[in-house]
């Protein structure tokens, strides 16, 4: 079943609105808004629930080739709208013109307006992984939208994480990934243990009470700020931006007293799901062409470690692109800025064989 069969006969299942404050001021088409509804869910813990939400946006024909994009942890699929990123890579002769491809965002399980925790289950909510949240994707995008076929997944972050979860667990059912900020090897090093500590923080806040709290615990705040400031951001940036210490003070007083709406559980369960990622064991079981794409000043992901270099050799098609650390990259966020390689990416995608094109049929 095709995407207009389902949008015209199972509204009550799919239902799609346009997305007027998204597509302001940008250079492609509009984006729409849909649910699907995935029936008797199995997560890996051998738990179901019911009903599982699957919130997406889409941009662009559905008749096109599609493309997947993947957000990072506790963003969504509007947080990758962003003039720096779409508005570089959506638009006429970009290299992905929406106008020539069928553009997917889901937001994960667990984030955005898919179901999580914060829906009523709360810490009763099943334990979700990596392999769970790509399931979830993987039943929107067949399920949901009808797609058997997808011409390439780009993933950012945790995105980049799924999308070498989707190259092991799903091999056939793309042409190509484009992993970004992100390793295909187990969840560890400084990176696991600062995930871990801002988890315990929130965990052994008193106001806590295992999930049942009455008010956001206000260790929250604190974790997410100190995280952040932690493994994004650059250390050239931060040189630049907070030379002095009443700059540094005023960068980071400003970001504790920013807006923020998380809710705890669903906070803990985002950052926990990467507890156990790790996609190396079947590494060689991708059979799409790859293009990883990671910053040389990624402070999760350090190039000097040389995790990159040793595991892509495993991979017969694969390459990656290491964009040098300056004053103008962010670290972990400078995949968000897809100047810094939307060439290369052109290039890549020029490069897959015409007669691998995705199908929607």
């Amino acid at each position: 079943m095709g995407f207009r069969s389902i949008v015209l006969g199972a509204a009550a299942a799919l239902a799609v609105s346009t997305i007027a404050q998204a597509a302001l001021a940008a250079n492609y088409p509009a984006p729409r808004e849909g649910d699907y509804v995935a029936k008797d869910f199995k997560f890996h813990t051998g738990e179901t629930l019911p009903e599982v939400k699957l919130h997406y946006t889409t941009i662009g024909d559905p008749a096109n080739p599609p493309v997947l994009i993947l957000h990072g942890t506790a963003g969504n699929a509007l947080s990758m709208l962003t003039p720096a990123f779409a508005d570089e890579l959506f638009g006429p002769g970009q290299p992905l013109d929406a106008t020539k491809y069928f553009i997917v965002l889901p937001d994960a399980l667990g984030a955005g307006k898919s179901s999580k925790p914060s829906d009523g289950l709360r810490a009763k909510f099943p334990s979700y992984n990596y392999d769970d949240m790509v399931l979830a994707q993987q039943r929107l995008v067949t399920e949901g939208l009808g797609i058997k076929h997808l011409r390439l997944i780009l993933g950012n972050s945790m995105g980049g994480m799924h999308a070498w979860v989707w190259g092991v667990n799903y091999p056939d059912m793309m042409d190509a990934i484009v992993p970004m900020a992100s390793q295909p090897v187990e969840m560890a090093s400084r990176n696991w243990m600062m995930r871990r500590m801002i988890i315990d923080a929130v965990r052994k806040d008193p106001d806590w009470k295992n999930g049942d709290y009455t008010e956001q615990p206000k260790m929250l705040r604190v974790a997410n700020v100190f995280y952040s400031t932690a493994t994004n951001g650059g250390s050239m940036a931060y040189q630049a931006q907070a030379g002095t210490r009443e700059k540094a003070d005023k960068m980071l007083d400003d970001r504790l007293a920013a807006p923020f709406t998380a809710d705890a559980n669903d906070f803990m369960y985002q950052w926990d799901s990467s507890r156990d990622y790790n996609p190396a064991p079947k590494l060689e079981q991708i059979k799409a062409a790859v293009l990883a794409i990671n910053s040389a000043d990624d402070e999760r992901n350090p190039p000097e470690t040389g995790v990159m270099d040793r595991e892509l050799k495993r991979l017969s098609n694969a390459r990656l692109v290491l964009i040098p650390a300056s004053v103008d990259t962010r670290g972990h966020g400078t995949t968000g800025i897809a100047k810094f390689y939307k060439a290369q990416l052109e290039e890549f995608i020029r490069s897959l064989p015409a007669k691998k094109a995705a199908s929607l049929q």
